[in-house]
């Protein structure tokens, strides 16, 4: 009964059910997000792969929205349990690895209230799974130095290809920790076959998706290089290593810290300077080859754990673990409305100048009044019902020829999402996967589209139109205040012009 009691007690359970409460609170302020809509989309369209991602996470998020359709919280319920579960194990690997109820609570509070896994619980996002595999390979190599069983070796492979099909964002991860278990006694793993067939079974796991990349020219590379070249804000070093400060929340910033000096300064594990260098790696790798800060975010439950159990032998006072407890709270919930939609947008702008944050996309992007986390949550249902008032007032013979074109996979998943209730026909995009959609039998005779330029219309069409106006106040400033066009007579056919536009981004 004693343990039955202590397992209902321990602090992962209160933050999980903090965790899903505050997401519940804060999922139906806003919109469905630029991405969301595309992933439904893009799941609408079952297959291996995706231009820009895996399969799985489309495919959930198409499940998710036949399931409850435009509500919001039903949509992102599995994005909740999630984060929900993964600020919970978050707190028992601080357990696993010799934390204390304060190393539990500090740890899974830093991890529940970190600015970027507040918005990892709200969007459902190909992200949303990382930090939960990722800290589920450091439990294993934990497990395996606890066991010296090398059949852990197998779950470290079945995590790896479960992410790797969600996100490939772990092969950095793996690639630096096989760096980095190189410097470690694990390296005695590579002369026994386990640490093989774990590999293998990742690899089995991920062989439809690279299939898939691989028969269609490997676009995901193509891709990333174009990110890294014209669309994403270069770095220096120490830029990038304040943006993981700011991510995790500045007062979680001295947990993870020592999470890195535990990992090389009498580490309780042998394993654990594995962590730290492969910290190391991915921050040198993803700030040269100009990737996003976030990209290396997963880490940090690891690190928050290894942190808290180190603090936690520091302080002895429990005066003074209940002011590092409510210190790191209280910054996090004063932050917390910075990537958790909990406020009423007028109330975020106030709160926003209030505090005087100015956001930043970390790419080429101007802002209007709201972050682009916030901004890509407005104007697609209006957007979707002005675009049919101009499909509808076509006359029916150009109604039969009409399409729309969406300048990126936000306007025409928009289109695709919400359109059907309206009578519109999919949508056409040149961006990313609706590239390899193609022109879905349009000829190009009759188009619909927002913005551009009438210069650049006038060269591809016999005539247009100006049919109606996209007005969304906070939407982002390139989705707003633009002409709806109607095109018409296009010169060259449209299957033959579409190799021109791809777009990949």
């Amino acid at each position: 009964m004693q343990n039955v009691r202590q397992t209902w007690l321990r602090p992962s359970l209160f933050l999980a059910l903090a965790s899903l409460v505050l997401h519940a609170l804060a999922n139906g302020h806003y919109g469905f997000f630029r991405d969301e809509l595309y992933f439904i989309a893009c799941g609408e369209h079952p297959d291996w792969g995706y231009v820009d991602q895996p399969a799985l996470v489309p495919l959930l998020a198409s499940w998710s929205h036949a399931i409850f359709g435009n509500s919001l919280w039903g949509f992102r319920l599995l994005p909740m349990l999630v984060a929900a579960a993964g600020v919970a194990a978050t707190a028992e690997f601080t357990r696993l690895v010799g934390g204390g109820r304060f190393a539990q609570w500090l740890a899974g509070i830093s991890m529940l209230l970190a600015p970027i896994f507040l918005l990892g619980g709200t969007l459902f996002f190909t992200d949303m799974f990382q930090p939960l595999t990722w800290l589920g390979l450091g439990w294993v190599l934990v497990r395996l130095e606890q066991t010296e069983d090398e059949r852990w070796w197998l779950a470290f492979g079945a995590i790896a290809g479960f992410s790797l099909n969600t996100k490939y964002l772990i092969a950095f991860y793996l690639g630096a920790l096989a760096i980095a278990l190189v410097f470690t006694p694990r390296r005695a793993s590579l002369l026994r076959p386990w640490v093989w067939l774990g590999a293998l079974l990742a690899a089995v796991l991920v062989l439809p998706n690279v299939w898939w990349q691989a028969a269609h020219g490997w676009p995901f590379i193509e891709l990333g290089r174009a990110g890294a070249a014209d669309k994403n804000i270069p770095m220096s070093l120490p830029a990038f290593f304040l943006q993981q400060l700011l991510l995790i929340g500045p007062l979680s910033a001295p947990v993870w810290l020592s999470g890195l000096w535990a990992s090389v300064v009498r580490p309780k594990f042998a394993v654990a300077p594995a962590f730290a260098i492969a910290w190391l790696i991915l921050w040198l790798v993803f700030d040269f080859s100009h990737g996003k800060p976030y990209y290396m975010v997963a880490i940090y439950p690891t690190l928050l754990a290894l942190g808290a159990v180190r603090i936690e032998a520091w302080i002895a006072s429990a005066a003074l673990r209940a002011v590092a407890l409510a210190c790191v709270a209280a910054a996090g919930l004063a932050i917390a409305p910075m990537t958790l939609p909990i406020l009423p947008v007028e109330t975020f702008i106030r709160y926003e100048r209030a505090i005087g944050f100015t956001p930043s996309t970390g790419e080429h992007q101007t802002l209007g009044v709201l972050p682009q986390i916030y901004a890509d949550m407005f104007g697609w249902q209006e957007m979707a019902k002005k675009v049919a008032a101009v499909y509808w007032s076509l006359p029916p013979r150009d109604r039969t020829r009409a399409a729309f074109f969406g300048n990126n996979y936000g306007e025409a998943a928009a289109i695709d999402v919400f359109g059907p209730a309206l009578g519109l026909p999919p949508a056409l995009s040149s961006h990313n996967n609706y590239y390899l959609w193609g022109p879905r039998g349009h000829d190009g005779s009759v188009l619909i589209i927002i913005g551009g330029s009438p210069g650049h219309y006038a060269d591809l069409f016999g005539s247009f139109t100006v049919a109606g106006h996209i007005d969304a106040p906070y939407a982002m400033p390139y989705e707003t205040n633009k002409p709806i066009y109607v095109l018409r007579d296009m010169k060259m056919p449209l299957q033959r012009y579409w190799p021109q536009v791809k777009h990949y981004e």
